[in-house]
């Protein structure tokens, strides 16, 4: 997605909105899988959490081109 999201006069890149949701979607995720004891089954949990996030990531870049055309 390429362009700029304009809010109130400043032009943040696209994608650094969509970084942003996607920390928040992935905020929540980890509380939720913290609090199901979760990553008691991973073996790395800091690699885990990048693997998260950036599917997180691309879902969040996948439903905003979908929503796009």
């Amino acid at each position: 997605m390429i362009g700029e999201i304009d809010v109130s006069g400043i032009f943040l890149p696209t994608l650094l909105v969509m970084m942003a949701i996607t920390y928040v979607l992935f905020l929540l995720l980890h509380g939720v899988l913290n609090r199901l004891h979760f990553y008691r089954l991973v073996w790395h949990r800091a690699l885990f959490n990048v693997g998260l996030y950036a599917l997180l990531l691309g879902a969040v870049d996948a439903l905003c081109r979908n929503l796009m055309t």
